[in-house]
């Protein structure tokens, strides 16, 4: 099993109200480095922040890195538009940034995105693939993607309360831009990311639609961003076998919706519990208090490990914490503040 983390930026993230990824612009557009390197060395490098919450909620990459520390998994990041570096080894497609969804284009290069990165995805030697994202605002692009395409439009957040009225109004403005209406992009995936999509989208897409043209069983890690990515395939005319993988947080949250939308792309769900509420650690509290639930492939992490391992890796991701500098009992004075977006995000 490899696990594949295109990581980007959209300026759709600096959209007051949308994101909940960074305590400052300045320090957002930095968010997806540092995950990466949670991901690959346990704490952040040269990445300047740390993604924690001022609750003390981490990153979902966190998890996702105590998950790997328990049972091991190969992992490749792919730069799908960071606009910082970042001290993790990365896969570099050539990827731009995305832009402000309200802009007429928001990834000019949406085609050529997802050609590139069909050829890496055909390319991979790998059996078993599980690929996941990290980008701030990307709920946001993935309702514009959801809307454009004329699909159910319901999106997560790393919020406790989901700002969803203010996601549709941006989303809105944004088709508005792109002179378009809802549906209008019906069957043109790559048209409906141009215009109000974001750069990690096309990327994992096309890492997705390379990957299952060469027989690798795929699954998407995440919730409803990785919803939003497997409608596209849908309407792109890819018809094989397909899996989402995400976790209890983003489940609570979407009810119905969330089954309904994996049976209508014919996409098997595999939700899982990692028992968070069963721990006083202030980091558990918060995701059962509904922040974060989604992000860096931390659903499809955790559906990896063993009956009788979970224990083994809360007990890591309590290290994990603490060399992110999160004290336990939730002392706000005491730790970074922060925070990341994955597919929880706004």
């Amino acid at each position: 099993m490899r696990v594949l983390l295109p990581a980007g930026t959209t300026e759709t993230a600096l959209i007051d109200g949308i994101s909940a990824a960074g305590a400052a612009p300045e320090l957002m557009e930095h968010t997806p480095s540092a995950d990466v390197e949670i991901l690959e060395y346990g704490r952040p490098t040269t990445a300047p922040v740390t993604p924690v919450s001022p609750n003390g909620c981490p990153t979902p990459a966190a998890v996702t890195r105590a998950v790997r520390e328990v049972i091991g998994f190969d992992a490749t990041v792919v730069d799908a538009g960071l606009v910082q570096p970042t001290g993790a080894p990365t896969v570099d497609l050539g990827v731009e940034p995305g832009a402000d969804i309200r802009e007429p284009e928001a990834v000019p290069d949406a085609e050529a995105i997802f050609d590139r990165a069909h050829a890496f995805g055909a390319s991979l030697p790998d059996d078993d693939l599980l690929i996941g994202e990290t980008v701030p605002g990307g709920t946001t692009t993935a309702l514009g993607v959801l809307t454009a395409l004329g699909e159910p439009a319901g999106v997560s957040s790393s919020l406790p309360d989901n700002p969803i009225e203010r996601k549709r109004r941006v989303v809105d403005e944004a088709l508005a831009a792109s002179d378009l209406a809802a549906g209008d992009c019906e069957g043109r995936p790559l048209a409906a990311i141009r215009a109000v999509g974001d750069p990690v989208q096309a990327t994992v897409a096309g890492i997705a639609a390379g990957a299952l043209e060469s027989e690798a069983d795929v699954t998407l890690a995440g919730g409803t961003q990785m919803i939003a990515i497997a409608t596209a395939l849908r309407h792109a005319g890819v018809d094989e076998s397909l899996s989402i993988a995400t976790t209890s947080f983003v489940a609570d949250e979407q009810g119905d919706r969330l089954e309904e939308a994996c049976e209508r792309l014919d996409c098997d769900l595999t939700v899982t519990d990692p028992g968070f509420d069963a721990r006083e650690h202030v980091a558990m509290r918060r995701y059962c208090a509904g922040e974060a639930k989604e992000g860096v492939a931390m659903g499809g992490a955790l559906s990896l490990v063993p009956d009788g391992r979970m224990d083994d890796v809360l007990d890591r991701l309590e290290g994990v914490c603490d060399r992110l500098g999160i004290d336990p009992d939730g002392d706000p004075d005491s730790g970074p503040a922060t925070h990341t977006e994955g597919d929880g995000g706004p």
